[in-house]
């Protein structure tokens, strides 16, 4: 059988092979990592789904993958049993012309042999309607398969198709399902690559090169992607987090001294969780195919980090049910991983919802792009001193500037408003009761 690349998480097209774990020829076991593979945000293995030995390993370390690339094949009990009854059926059926061993050799592809190129557009036809001479076993693969053997050219005698003559079909199909998408990018017109000629920069100077790594390729192209098929908008405004601050230094101390790290990012998290309840087209999706809107009844909150590799967005599970301790622990820990790269992919999928915080880099205003399937994100900066008007009177406090990037389809201006205006709430009158640890 032949292993493919699953799909690994959302947004998760392609990767690229770090480490190849087995060997051909090596017996392997169900559920035993074979690859580790870099994904647009992790490194992460992928498990054999059969117990069997490997027979070909079809990429290399450092070769980019997609989704449904052939990685290895393994010959499992069911496969070495059909193959052998191929080959038996094979060798015991007449051809019509009795031909030396060699010769028969040179004439017939071998297993997992490219077929010629007219494979795509071949069609056998026989005037009194017959079909194309195969084995029993080749016309029951065939039919379990769903391949049509009039589309398969018979390498032997009379065009007698055999077991190779199917893999190769089967091979050419998969290496055509990969070259059509990109032949039509290559020819087709693209909005969103600016036309440009090669320049020579280096009659102005020195220069350096560095390639994009696989995580900078896939986070450009799916930033590209939202940001060229959401219609969104931004909504800004500010919160004045001037006693929320003092909550958070008077709790602080305590937070670290039972192993957790009270941050602006964990008051954030609980603040938009319950701001998320009151307004679910915020933590909802569109369907494309059946023009709907899906609302999620659980709460997965994304949240941006910065690390050498580039922003990557782990996600914290059913963060209304957490407490502030328990959260801000969580958050802490996954950061560190995340900064690691030991995040597993499973961490990164299923968000609901996404909270990009660059206040700790000293960021102002920014829009966010939203981060697909979902529907809206927002963009925190950093806290500043400013004079506002507070009861009459004109007052220094931090004010924390705020951004709803959203998409437009699902949400109108009015909804917008009223969910940051519940963030803005949520943040100026955080309960202490919360933070109070027992």
């Amino acid at each position: 059988m032949d292993v493919k690349l699953p799909r690994l998480a959302e947004g998760v097209d392609s990767g690229v092979v770090v480490n190849i774990l087995v060997s051909e020829g090596q017996e392997i076991k169900k559920d035993q990592p074979f690859i580790e593979l870099e994904t647009q945000k992790a490194v992460g293995s992928i498990p054999a789904p059969e117990s069997g030995i490997v027979n070909k390993i079809h990429v290399k370390e450092g070769m980019e993958v997609a989704v449904g690339q052939t990685l290895i094949s393994i010959a499992t009990n069911r496969d070495s049993a059909a193959v052998t009854s191929a080959i038996g059926e094979q060798a015991a059926a007449p051809t019509g012309v009795e031909q030396p061993a060699q010769t028969r050799s040179t004439t017939s592809p071998a297993a997992g042999a490219k077929p010629p190129p007219q494979v795509e557009n071949y069609r056998y036809e026989s005037k009194s309607g017959a079909t194309p001479p195969a084995s029993p076993s080749i016309r029951k693969m065939a039919a379990d398969l769903g391949i049509d053997l009039t589309r398969i050219k018979g390498s032997e005698a009379g065009g007698r198709i055999i077991l190779a003559d199917v893999r190769a079909y089967i091979q050419r199909l998969q290496e055509l399902s990969f070259e059509e998408p990109k032949e039509r990018a290559a020819t087709a017109p693209s909005a969103t690559t600016l036309p440009s000629e090669p320049v020579d920069f280096r009659k102005w100077g020195p220069i350096r090169r560095e390639r994009l790594s696989p995580l900078r390729r896939t986070v450009g192209r799916r930033m590209v992607e939202s940001w060229t098929a959401i219609p969104k908008i931004n909504q800004f405004d500010d919160a004045d987090i001037t006693d929320l601050l003092t909550l958070r230094k008077k709790h602080a101390a305590a937070f670290e001294k039972k192993g957790s790290h009270l941050t602006l990012t964990a008051f954030l998290l609980k603040v938009v969780a319950a701001g998320l309840q009151k307004h679910p087209r915020l933590n909802a999706s569109i369907d494309e195919s059946t023009g709907e809107i899906i609302y999620k009844d659980y709460y997965h909150i994304g949240v941006a980090v910065d690390t050498e590799g580039g922003l990557i967005v782990p996600v914290l599970r059913d963060v209304d049910k957490n407490n502030l301790f328990d959260l801000s622990k969580e958050l802490h820990e996954l950061t560190e991983k995340t900064r690691q790269r030991k995040v597993s992919l499973e961490e990164l999928q299923g968000g609901t919802f996404t909270i990009s915080n660059q206040g700790s880099i000293g960021s102002g205003h920014f829009t966010p792009i939203i981060y697909a399937p979902q529907v809206a994100i927002l963009g925190v900066g950093q806290g500043q001193p400013k004079p506002v008007v507070v009861r009459e009177t004109i007052a220094i406090r931090t004010m924390l500037p705020l951004c709803l990037a959203y998409d437009h389809r699902v949400l109108d201006g009015a909804d917008a408003v009223r969910f940051l205006k519940e963030i803005i709430t949520g943040l100026e009158s955080f309960p202490e009761a919360q933070v109070k640890l027992k």
